[in-house]
């Protein structure tokens, strides 16, 4: 048995105090963090095993879209957005299945896909869809609903498109005076965009087509 003088024994009979007043707290701590290890590490795996699947269907819905088989696309669109919402691959796939069926006739689910983007969508994903799912509310005559989609505010990008429809709304609406403002606005983002990619403004169809709805409504820039 060991024996200790009595200045260890007092060292040893505080430390054994003080293990007593924390030592469950340390061990909660310890165990908190190794489970939050684990649990990173698992979480971590999982990501990736969502992805590596969600990429599979996102390139069936491709050779689907090659195909052009509408309702293959519409399923695996569905399969991503209910199983694989939180990954990039969702709202990509799901865009692109808005196209497909908007363009084979089916507005109502094209509406539905687009709205899912909007929502779910990051930044140039979600810009589009807005802007996409404005326009099918253009062909369908809502125009208070393809004006609040307009209200987003958009990347720079497409600050240009989004002015343009809205103008086209506008006139659908019958008001020229802010289709007009709108497509000034249009305008003005678009040349700046255009000299600043070529140094050249003014030039892109898209500016001559935005000069001529100007002038179709009696307001040349």
């Amino acid at each position: 048995m060991a024996v200790y003088d009595l200045e260890e024994q007092e060292q040893i009979d505080n430390l054994k105090a003080w293990w007593q007043q924390h030592g469950n707290l340390i061990t909660w701590t310890v165990s908190a963090l190794a489970v939050a290890v684990v649990a990173w590490q698992g979480w971590n795996w999982y990501q990736g095993q969502q992805a590596a699947q969600a990429s599979a269907l996102f390139g069936a819905l491709q050779q689907a879209m090659v195909k052009e088989d509408a309702q293959r696309v519409r399923t695996i669109a569905g399969e991503l957005t209910e199983k694989f919402g939180s990954t990039a691959y969702a709202p990509m796939g799901t865009l692109m299945a808005a196209k497909v069926s908007f363009e084979s006739g089916d507005a109502k689910t094209a509406r539905a896909q687009l709205a899912w983007v909007a929502a779910h969508g990051k930044d140039e994903l979600r810009d589009v869809a807005h802007l996409r799912l404005a326009g099918v509310m253009l062909d369908e005559q809502a125009y208070d609903e393809a004006l609040k989609e307009l209200a987003h505010k958009p990347g720079s990008a497409l600050v240009a498109a989004y002015a343009e429809l809205k103008g086209d709304v506008l006139v659908a609406q019958g008001k020229k005076d802010e289709a007009r403002a709108a497509y000034k606005e249009a305008l003005a983002a678009q040349e700046k965009e255009n000299k600043d990619g070529t140094g050249e403004a003014g030039r892109s169809p898209v500016s001559q087509l935005l000069h001529q709805k100007l002038d179709a409504l009696g307001g040349a820039a």
